[in-house]
C-alpha cells in the first residue's frame, strides 16, 4: 500500500484517494485567480496550483509575479479554502513562501538542484517532486533521498513525461514510472498530463491513462481564456473542457 501524505486534518494524498488538483501555469492577475478559484470550488476541487515563480527557457518570456503571486494565492485559499501548489525555485525564497502554499512544488529544471532539495527538506510541508525531464528514474530517486536527509519524508513524485526525439507531444508521458516509484519508495505519485502531452486534446486520455495504472492523482492546467494565457495555454483546459474531464474520469 502506498503511503499516505497527510495534507491537513482530513485531506490526504496517496492511499486509495485519486486526488484532483488544477490550475493555471501562471497567477496572472487576482482577477484571473479568483475567476478560476470559484470555479474549482463550485466543482469541489481542493487543491489549487498556480505559478509564481516560472523558470521559463525563454529569458524574455514571462516569468511570474513572485512573491506578488503567492500573496494572490493566498487571497483565494483564504476565501475558497484550497491547499495550494506553488513551485520554488530558490532556496532563499523557501521561509517567505511557507506563509502562502501547503505544498512546496520542485519543478523540472530544479529536480538537480541539490542545495534547493536540502532545504525543503528541513521544512515541515510536503513537497512535490516533479520529474527532470531528462531524469532516469533512479536520478529521480536519488533527489527524493536529498529531502530526506533534512527529515522531511512528506514527499509526493510527480511524473511529468520526459524528452525523447519526437516533437510532436512536448514530452513523452512515462506511465510506467508510476508502478515503479510506487513499489520502490511507497510515496505516492501524481501524473501531469498536461506537461507530459503539451496538447490539450490529449489530456483527457493521458488522464485515463494514468488513472487506470494506479496513479494517485492528476494534476492539470486550466484558464479561462487559454489562447489569452501568458503561458503554455496550448496545453490549458477552458473551463467547459476540464467539467467535462471530471465527468468522464468519474
Amino acid at each position: 500500500m502506498v503511503n499516505k501524505i497527510k495534507i491537513d486534518e482530513d485531506i490526504y494524498i496517496g492511499g486509495d484517494e485519486f486526488t484532483i488538483i488544477a490550475g493555471p501555469c501562471s497567477v496572472e492577475n487576482l482577477e484571473q485567480v479568483e475567476e478560476i478559484g470559484s470555479f474549482l470550488n463550485r466543482l469541489g476541487v481542493k487543491f489549487l496550483r498556480g505559478g509564481a515563480f516560472k523558470p521559463r527557457t525563454d529569458p524574455k518570456s514571462f516569468q511570474g509575479l513572485g512573491l506578488d503571486g503567492l500573496k494572490i494565492l493566498k487571497k483565494i485559499k483564504d476565501k475558497y479554502g484550497f491547499k495550494i501548489i506553488s513551485e520554488i525555485m530558490d532556496p532563499r525564497d523557501i521561509d517567505e513562501a511557507y506563509n502562502y502554499i501547503d505544498i512546496y512544488q520542485i519543478g523540472s529544471r530544479n529536480m538537480y538542484n541539490y542545495p534547493l532539495l536540502k532545504e525543503v527538506g528541513n521544512m515541515d510541508r510536503p513537497v512535490l517532486l516533479k520529474r527532470g525531464m531528462s531524469a532516469t528514474i533512479e536520478e529521480w530517486i536519488k533527489a527524493s533521498e536529498y529531502i530526506e536527509l533534512g527529515g522531511n519524508h512528506k514527499i509526493i513524485f510527480c511524473e511529468r513525461g520526459i524528452r525523447a526525439f519526437d516533437p510532436y507531444t512536448r514530452n513523452v508521458l512515462d506511465l510506467m514510472a508510476v508502478p515503479i516509484i510506487q513499489e520502490k519508495t511507497k510515496y505516492p505519485i501524481i501524473v501531469d498530463p498536461s506537461h507530459g502531452t503539451g496538447r490539450r486534446e490529449l489530456v483527457l486520455p493521458a488522464t485515463n491513462a494514468a488513472k487506470a495504472i494506479g496513479a494517485n492523482g492528476i494534476m492539470i492546467e486550466i484558464h479561462p481564456n487559454p489562447a489569452m494565457a501568458l503561458s503554455d495555454g496550448e496545453q490549458s483546459l477552458n473551463f467547459g473542457e476540464f467539467e467535462e474531464l471530471l465527468l468522464k474520469i468519474k
